[in-house]
C-alpha cells in the first residue's frame, strides 16, 4: 500500500506562558501530518517534540519531513529513526488511523485539498476522551484561584508545578492548597527534575503530611536515578518518574534498573507505538499518560493509547486544553 504524505507546522500560544523548572514557555510549536491511502482513507498525526525532555527539536522534525517523497511506503513509515521519537509516533499513529478509518475519507473535503493547522481541532471525538483526567494547575500562587474552576468543570486530580519558586513560598502554598481542595481531591506535584536531594526530602517530608497527595513526580534530574531510587524508599509518598522515561529506551532502561514506581509516559514524544505496546505488554506497569500540549490530534492518539495501556485507577494528564485559547 502506498500513502500520500502532506504536513504543516503550527504554532499555538499559551494564553499564559507555562512556568516550570525548565524556564518558560510562551509558544506551542509543532507539525500536523496526513496519509491517504489508495481507497481515499485518511490519517492524521501531530509531532510534538519536546527538546529539553529529550526528544529531537522542532527543526531536525521539519528537516525530516521536508526530505522525504510525497508518496509513502509503510516500510518508510515503520523505519524511522530511534533518535527521532516524536515523528515515530505521529507518523505510526496517523498510518493506524488510516487502516483502522478512524478519520474522514478525504473526498469529504475534497480530493487533493491541502492540510492545513485547522484540521488540528477537526479531530474525530473517541470514546478515549472521557478517561478521567488530571488538571495542570499554573506554578506559583495563582493556583490558588485556578482549581476552583475547574473543579466546577469535573476535575477531582490536579497537578502543580514546583520548584518554580523559592522552597518556603511554594511549601506555604502548598500548605494552603491542601487546606482548600476538597478531601475527595488528589494532588500531585511536578519538579521537573529541579530539586537538589535537600529539597527534595523537604518536599516529601511536607508531603507526607498530606493525606490527598497522589506522588513526587520527577524531583531529580534523570542522571540521579540511584538517588532516586534511594529517595523512593525513604518517604511514605510515591515518586513518579517523568523526564527519566521520555522515550521508549529511557523507560527501558529505568525498568531494566529496578524501578516499580509510577510511570509517566508522554507518549508523543515516547517514539514507536508498537514498540511501547510490545514493552508494556510484556512488564506489569503502573502508568499515567500525559500529555506534551499537543493539538487535538495528538491528543487522541495519546488517550488512545492511554485507554490501552495506563493505569485506569489513575486520573491521565491531558487536563491541558484551558492553557489554550480554542
Amino acid at each position: 500500500m502506498l500513502y500520500q504524505f502532506q504536513f504543516h507546522s503550527y504554532q499555538r500560544p499559551f494564553k499564559c506562558p507555562l512556568q516550570t523548572s525548565h524556564g518558560t514557555w510562551k509558544v506551542r510549536e509543532g507539525i500536523l501530518l496526513q496519509l491517504i491511502d489508495q481507497t481515499e482513507q485518511v490519517g492524521r498525526g501531530e509531532i510534538a517534540p519536546l527538546h529539553w525532555f529529550g526528544s529531537e527539536s522542532l527543526e531536525q522534525a521539519l528537516d525530516f519531513c521536508r526530505q522525504l517523497p510525497h508518496i509513502l511506503t509503510k516500510e518508510t513509515i515503520f523505519d524511522i529513526p530511534l533518535t527521532l521519537p516524536a515523528c515515530q509516533f505521529g507518523f505510526e499513529m496517523a498510518w493506524e488511523a488510516v487502516v483502522h478509518g478512524e478519520h474522514q475519507r478525504s473526498g469529504v473535503r475534497g480530493q487533493g485539498s491541502e492540510l492545513t493547522e485547522q484540521d488540528s481541532y477537526c479531530a474525530l471525538r473517541t470514546p478515549h476522551s472521557v478517561l478521567l483526567q488530571s488538571a495542570l494547575l499554573p506554578a506559583g500562587k495563582v493556583a490558588l484561584s485556578t482549581w476552583q474552576k475547574l473543579w466546577e468543570e469535573g476535575y477531582r486530580t490536579f497537578k502543580w508545578k514546583v520548584g518554580v519558586e523559592a522552597l518556603e513560598i511554594e511549601l506555604a502554598v502548598l500548605a494552603r492548597l491542601a487546606q482548600d481542595l476538597p478531601k475527595t481531591a488528589r494532588l500531585r506535584l511536578d519538579a521537573n527534575g529541579g530539586l537538589s536531594m535537600k529539597t527534595a526530602k523537604a518536599w516529601l517530608a511536607a508531603c507526607d503530611l498530606i493525606p490527598i497527595i497522589e506522588y513526587l513526580e520527577q524531583p531529580l534530574p534523570p542522571s540521579q536515578f540511584a538517588q532516586m531510587m534511594e529517595l523512593s524508599m525513604w518517604c511514605s509518598t510515591p515518586l513518579a518518574l517523568d523526564e527519566s522515561v521520555a522515550t521508549l529506551a529511557q523507560l527501558q532502561d529505568c525498568h531494566a534498573q529496578g524501578w516499580r514506581g509510577v510511570l509517566v509516559i508522554k507518549p508523543a514524544i515516547a517514539g514507536s507505538p508498537r514498540r511501547l505496546r510490545q514493552f508494556f505488554q510484556a512488564h506489569a506497569i503502573d502508568a499515567v499518560f500525559s500529555s506534551v500540549f499537543e493539538t487535538e490530534i495528538g491528543r487522541e492518539a495519546g488517550l488512545k493509547l492511554a485507554a490501552e495501556l495506563g493505569n485506569s485507577d489513575r486520573a491521565m494528564g491531558y487536563g491541558t486544553s484551558h492553557w489554550f485559547r480554542e
